[in-house]
């Protein structure tokens, strides 16, 4: 008698269900990680941005102003080339400074369709924005 060798359909079918549960919660892990690297590459840029603008105040005594949403690649008050605050994620061009009196500022990352929301960055430290 011959045997035949090989899966059965059973067998096929149970590993497909494997995989399947496997991926469905691979997935959500995976997109909620990319979401967490996409912000931490903004956080990061901001943060270079607010050391900048703390020396900026330390030789000055106030922050720049009045400003509205200008580029902060290029500003005067900065020694941030261009290329520097360019990522995987995020280009020089997403990153503005706005601010109405000397004492105080707000810094943005634009959303551009990659966060939900822009993610912005005040005097206080506060980092606000960009969830999803």
């Amino acid at each position: 008698m011959k045997r035949n060798s090989g899966f059965s359909l059973v067998e096929l079918m149970i590993v497909i269900v494997i995989i399947g549960v496997l991926a469905a919660v691979a997935v959500p892990i995976y997109s909620n990680n990319v979401m967490k690297a996409k912000m931490s590459e903004a956080d990061a840029a901001l943060g270079s941005i607010i050391t900048q603008l703390r020396v900026y105040y330390g030789e000055n005594g106030q922050y720049p102003s009045p400003y509205t949403d200008v580029a902060v690649v290029g500003a005067a008050w900065n020694d941030i080339n261009t290329g520097e605050l360019a990522g995987k994620y995020f280009g020089d061009a997403q990153y503005t400074y706005t601010s109405a009196a000397v004492d105080s500022f707000t810094i943005t990352c634009a959303a551009n369709g990659i966060l939900e929301a822009a993610r912005t960055l005040d005097q206080s430290g506060t980092l606000a924005g960009g969830t999803n």
